[in-house]
């Protein structure tokens, strides 16, 4: 192997290695790559997918599209520009997307601070302060998001009291499924690199304008006393409601968190309401029929007052990255 092929398998590796920083639903981690010498191919782990709560796999794919995105940054970030290949074979659908087609380019300034962004992002579910998001902030997170090939909608009022009602019904819905609970509490309460543990659940139910899920157990996050008045919300979607749309979405949700991470906001992805089939065609509504929801955000400011939730466990490198292609040449 010649000092570049070997830089190249390098990069590729860590690239991998990085994207495992990525957020996913429940801390699933649904994602594998494979190494070959001048290529990274994600693939979906379907054993870590929410049966249950994301039978279709909506969630499990815009997952994965958040680490594609990482990886593409992390690469970036040592200099390597690739092509993506998105869904590149139709007779196997666990082969996600292709990272290809690797030049080397002078490296990104700017990959290069979202690669620290991942290192410090975390999903805080507390109430956020009293200070809210300014308007060229969320125009910078909205930018960073719609440049991946979908939309990202900031709700007005009216529109997040729509929002905050189905919510609630989601929220309901779910509170009375025996197989839901069983497999949110299974996500909740596992001592190993996946899953929620205690930490990062709330100790009790945040005040909040959009009703935050209904863990079924109590967590040791503290709260606070605040309520998110100052929150802003917005709807992640596009034109279509397929797998590579679901992908793309994911990859929104990355370079919005990242750009949100860079700029002292806090983002907070609220599933609930896009997981059950009635809540989800309400926010069909909100968005007057022209797109598919994937994800509800909140946005806003932390409370600087109080610590922040650590950081989920994450799956050694070796669990989601598959070096055996290379690892001999």
């Amino acid at each position: 192997m010649s000092q570049t092929d070997h830089a190249l398998t390098t990069a590729l590796a860590q690239a991998a290695a990085t994207a495992g920083r990525a957020p996913s639903v429940h801390n699933t981690q649904p994602w594998r790559w494979r190494v070959l010498p001048d290529t990274l191919e994600l693939r979906v782990v379907r054993d870590r997918q929410l049966t249950a709560t994301d039978p279709e796999g909506r969630l499990l794919i815009l997952s994965c599209g958040a680490a594609l995105h990482h990886a593409r940054v992390a690469l970036a970030a040592e200099g390597w520009q690739a092509v993506v290949e998105r869904i590149p074979d139709p007779g196997d659908e666990d082969l996600l997307a292709r990272l290809t087609g690797l030049t080397r380019v002078g490296a990104d300034p700017e990959a290069m601070h979202l690669v620290q962004c991942m290192r410090i992002r975390h999903t805080d579910r507390r109430p956020v302060g009293d200070e809210p998001v300014t308007d060229s902030a969320l125009t910078e997170i909205t930018e960073a998001a719609t440049a991946e090939g979908v939309r990202l909608q900031q709700l007005d009022r009216d529109q997040v009291l729509q929002l905050a009602t189905a919510a609630s019904q989601a929220d309901t819905v779910e509170s009375e499924d025996p197989q839901l609970r069983t497999e949110l509490a299974y996500w909740t309460s596992r001592a190993d690199d996946v899953g929620l543990p205690a930490a990062v659940l709330p100790e009790s139910p945040p005040q909040t304008t959009v009703p935050g899920r209904d863990f079924g157990r109590a967590g040791t996050l503290p709260v606070g006393p605040g309520h998110d008045q100052a929150a802003g919300y917005a709807l992640l979607y596009g034109d279509e409601d397929e797998p590579i749309t679901w992908l793309r979405a994911g990859e929104a949700l990355s370079a919005g968190w990242l750009t949100a991470t860079r700029l002292g906001v806090s983002m907070v992805p609220l599933s609930g309401v896009i997981e059950v089939p009635s809540t989800r065609a309400e926010l069909r509504g909100v968005l007057a029929g022209m797109g598919y929801p994937y994800l509800v955000l909140r946005l806003g400011r932390a409370d600087p007052t109080h610590a922040g939730p650590p950081h989920t466990p994450r799956l050694a490198m070796e669990q989601v990255v598959d070096t055996s292609a290379v690892r001999d040449t």
